[in-house]
């Protein structure tokens, strides 16, 4: 060996080579997801140049997030090649230096972070396409925007809840992370059904339903009309609402009709509620109770319709429902949730089906929610779907006679009139529609 082959061979570098050498499948595939990272960077780089004043400076833009996303997905390719704690490193030195970008403008009195914030989560996001969670990133992403762009929107919602609001959710969210991990997971009664942790599970995801059309109301009802504060008011508790609507329709009987119309309002949207349950689930159930309710909810829509044009338009009225999140609505569902699963399956088991019909009249009365559970527990094994469907028909048309009852009670004359029309027909058509199922 010559002295020069000696001193070529001694500069030879050493580097770890890959065992494989990617083929054009392999490498068309990682552009793809390239290409993909870059889009998730530029649609949250856009917003965030979009929202920024002209005179303000922001940390990055829409050419900053492409490269961001970029950096991402090259530290997870790049520790998947060598070693998967160099993309540990990458990412603290990189953290480190939006952590120093953070400092740097909160002296310069730019307080905030969101950006920074957006920045450390795009490169996780590229990471996270290459490690082909491609639907988790766009997900993320999507919601990531949402937030971003709704800023405004966000801090008037905040400033509409009130403490007593904040008060409710907090009391709920404790109780539910205390109790429910302690709650057995199991059934504890000799009809093998009645099981605490599902029906508090139940209660929570109920409240949240109603929550979602509290909040409907306060941020988009209030103050925008009686009819809009009704049909959103349906979301939480349509028989709440007749109460409230029965009692101001004998305050301000001129608006009687108005609020007649947002009872019938409330009433349809009840049937979305109900739908809305249901598809959660149990979806076999939804396929066959979707037909129903919405006859229902149209026919309810129309009655309205035609009533409202009847009326003289309706003025702006404040309206106030209650938190579905209170501590004490919560608890006083659930029980009503367990009496009425145990009833069901006692009156179906001893008396038959005749006698679940009855009890879903009984618990009409007090919560449609109730027996809408109740019936998707004891699916498939106790009652078949066209029973289930029956019990539910009957459990609104129960509820909606109960809201007859509280308008001849408590409302106006007039109130009296347009409710106990509306939801009269509404009944009517239950119990045509009913014929078909028992």
């Amino acid at each position: 060996m010559t002295p020069i082959q000696d001193s070529a061979k001694s500069f030879q570098f050493n580097f770890p080579i890959p065992q494989s050498v990617l083929g054009p499948d392999e490498f068309f595939i990682i552009i793809q997801k390239l290409i993909i990272a870059i889009l998730i960077g530029i649609l949250i780089g856009l917003e965030r140049e979009h929202s920024r004043s002209k005179a303000s400076k922001i940390f990055a833009g829409i050419r900053t997030y492409p490269l961001l996303s970029m950096l991402g997905f090259s530290a997870a390719l790049v520790a998947s090649i060598t070693n998967v704690w160099l993309y540990g490193i990458i990412f603290i030195g990189y953290s480190a230096l939006i952590t120093t970008s953070y400092i740097s403008s909160a002296r310069e009195g730019r307080l905030g972070g969101t950006s920074e914030a957006s920045a450390l989560l795009v490169f996780i996001l590229g990471s996270l396409v290459y490690w082909n969670m491609i639907l988790v990133a766009a997900a993320i992403a999507v919601f990531t925007i949402l937030f971003l762009s709704l800023k405004i929107q966000l801090h008037s919602f905040v400033g509409k809840i009130n403490s007593e609001d904040i008060l409710a959710i907090v009391k709920l969210a404790i109780i539910t992370i205390i109790i429910l991990p302690l709650l057995p997971n199991q059934t504890i009664d000799p009809l093998n059904i009645f099981n605490p942790r599902t029906i508090w599970l139940m209660v929570i995801f109920v409240s949240g339903i109603g929550f979602v059309g509290y909040i409907l109301v306060k941020y988009v009802g209030k103050d925008k009309g009686i009819g809009l504060t009704g049909f959103l008011g349906g979301m939480v508790s349509s028989t709440a609402v007749t109460f409230s609507m029965s009692k101001k329709s004998k305050e301000s009987e001129m608006l009687a009709g108005n609020y007649a119309v947002g009872v019938l309002l409330a009433s349809s949207v009840m049937y979305l509620r109900i739908f809305i349950i249901v598809v959660f689930l149990e979806l076999k159930l939804a396929m066959h109770a979707w037909l129903p309710l919405i006859i229902f909810g149209i026919t309810g829509l129309l009655i309205s319709y035609l009533f409202k044009k009847k009326i003289p338009s309706p003025i702006n009225e404040v309206f106030e429902l209650k938190n579905p999140l209170e501590l004490r609505f919560a608890l006083l569902f659930g029980l009503i949730f367990g009496i009425v699963i145990v009833v069901s399956k006692a009156a179906q088991l001893y008396l038959g089906t005749e006698a679940l019909y009855g009890v879903s009249a009984i618990a009409g009365i007090t919560s449609v929610d109730a027996i809408v559970l109740s019936v998707i527990h004891l699916l498939p094994v106790s009652i078949n779907i066209s029973t289930a469907v029956a019990a539910i028909i009957i459990a609104t048309a129960a509820n909606n006679i109960v809201k007859i009852v509280i308008s001849l009670y408590w409302g106006s004359k007039e109130f009296m009139k347009f409710v106990s029309i509306g939801l009269g027909l509404l009944v009517f058509v239950s119990l045509i529609t009913l014929i078909f199922y028992v």
